[in-house]
Formats: structure tokens, C-alpha cells, sequence
């Protein structure tokens, strides 16, 4: 019965966090239109967060983007088809690597840095102080870093596979030889504006949802001490890796089987 008692105790806490989480998501989801016609607010947090994160994502993007030259040539060069490099480094960034790297470096810098600093905020009993001035935490605060993140995370892939792109000719025209003028126009043939170039929009922008909104509600749910901040900036790094390679998984599923 113990047992059988604490099991029923899991869930019933579970259930209430989900339920908790759902009635977040949709707050935030409702406050977006209110939130994004005051647009200072979530440019100042698309910079803080978009403009922190650029130096990681540039060197990241141009060291894949020197590995998948290396390896892609490799690779070709057993078929005799190593001109197709560019094709190969731009699907393999615009439609994967782009968006995924960049969303875990994202949720590894920009996401605990939004934990901290809402929980931060209400371990200093900020958010409470808000209340009793009659203003909305949820609106003032949360809703403008959750736009804001979301925002900026298809820019901050775009920026990922552009510098990659650029680290793949680098090796492949000025390291190994290839033709550059083959280089480009085998990626310009090949790759589709809106099948592979939007679609890696659009997993970017579910990303920037998933990372913000684990980031947001981690701070905002987290205990009101140093040690629950640290805990749910831990939690905020974990969850939001795992959503994103989960997440990658079932988009790339349905977009390239339709």
C-alpha cells in the first residue's frame, strides 16, 4: 500500500506540473499579439540573447562546416562524385546540422542564462514585488524573453549554416581543390528553396519554441534558493537537449516522407 501510495503521489505531482506548464504555454501563447505590439521588449531580448550567442555559433559553424568538407570529400571521392561537395555541406546544414547545433548551443547559453536570471529574479522576491505593484510578471517578464528567443533562433541558424557553408568551401576549393565553380552551382541546383531551406526554418522556429519555453518555465517554477536555481538551470540544459533531438526526429519524419 506504501507503494501503491507513493506511486499515486508521482502521479498526481506530474499531472499538476503539466497542467502548470499547459496553462503557461498558453498564457505566453496569449500574450504574444499584446506582448509583440510593445517590440521593444522582445528586441531588447532577441539582442541579449541572439547577440551572446553569435560568437559561439560562428566558431561552431565554421568548424562543421570545415569537418563536413573533409568528410564529405572523403566520402564522395570513393564514387567519383566529389564535386557534389557543396551540395552535400549545404543539405547536410540548411536541413540538419544548421538547425539542431545551433538550438543546443542555444539552449546552452542563451536558455541557462534565462533560467538564472528569472529564477534569480524570484528567489529575490522581484516577481513578487511586481504582483503587488498590480503588474503582470507573466506579461512583463516571461512573455517578452519567450518571444524573444523564439525570434531570434531561426536567425541564429541561419547564421550557423551560412558561416558552415563558407567553412566548406574554404576546405573544399582553398584547402583540398575543387572547382569552386562547381562547388556552387551543384549546391544551387540542388538545393530547394522552400523544401529544404524552409523546412529548416521551421525546425529552427519549433526549437526557439521548445528551448524558451523549457527556459522560462524552469526559472519560473523553480524553488526560491540558490541551490533550486542551480537545480533548474541543470534541468533547463537537460530537457531542452533532449526536446530538441526528440523533436528533430519527428519533424524530419513527417517533412521528408510527404
Amino acid at each position: 500500500m506504501n507503494a501503491l501510495a507513493r506511486l499515486g503521489a508521482a502521479v498526481r505531482v506530474l499531472l499538476s506540473n503539466l497542467g502548470a506548464a499547459a496553462r503557461l504555454c498558453g498564457r505566453l501563447l496569449w500574450l504574444g499579439p499584446r506582448v509583440l505590439t510593445r517590440f521593444g521588449l522582445v528586441r531588447d531580448q532577441m539582442h541579449f540573447l541572439g547577440n551572446h550567442s553569435l560568437a559561439i555559433i560562428v566558431v561552431s559553424g565554421a568548424f562543421v562546416g570545415f569537418v563536413l568538407g573533409l568528410q564529405g570529400y572523403y566520402t564522395l571521392q570513393r564514387y567519383g562524385s566529389s564535386e557534389a561537395l557543396g551540395l552535400l555541406v549545404a543539405l547536410s546544414l540548411v536541413r540538419e546540422l544548421g538547425p539542431v547545433v545551433s538550438a543546443l548551443l542555444f539552449a546552452g547559453r542563451a536558455g541557462t542564462a534565462l533560467t538564472a536570471e528569472i529564477g534569480l529574479m524570484k528567489a529575490g522576491e522581484q516577481l513578487t514585488a511586481m504582483e503587488m505593484m498590480a503588474v503582470d510578471p507573466e506579461a512583463r517578464v516571461l512573455a517578452p524573453r519567450f518571444w524573444g528567443g523564439v525570434l531570434v533562433m531561426p536567425i541564429l541558424a541561419a547564421v550557423f549554416s551560412a558561416v558552415g557553408i563558407m567553412g566548406g568551401w574554404l576546405v573544399g576549393v582553398g584547402l583540398i581543390g575543387i572547382d569552386t565553380g562547381s562547388f556552387w552551382s551543384q549546391m544551387q541546383s540542388g538545393v530547394d528553396v522552400w523544401r529544404d531551406v524552409g523546412n529548416g526554418v521551421i525546425k529552427s522556429l519549433v526549437f526557439g519554441f521548445a528551448v524558451s519555453f523549457l527556459a522560462v518555465l524552469q526559472g519560473y517554477a523553480c524553488q526560491a534558493t540558490p541551490e533550486g536555481v542551480a537545480r533548474a538551470t541543470t534541468r533547463t540544459v537537460v530537457m531542452a537537449s533532449l526536446s530538441v533531438l526528440a523533436l528533430d526526429f519527428l519533424l524530419t519524419a513527417m517533412m521528408f516522407s510527404i
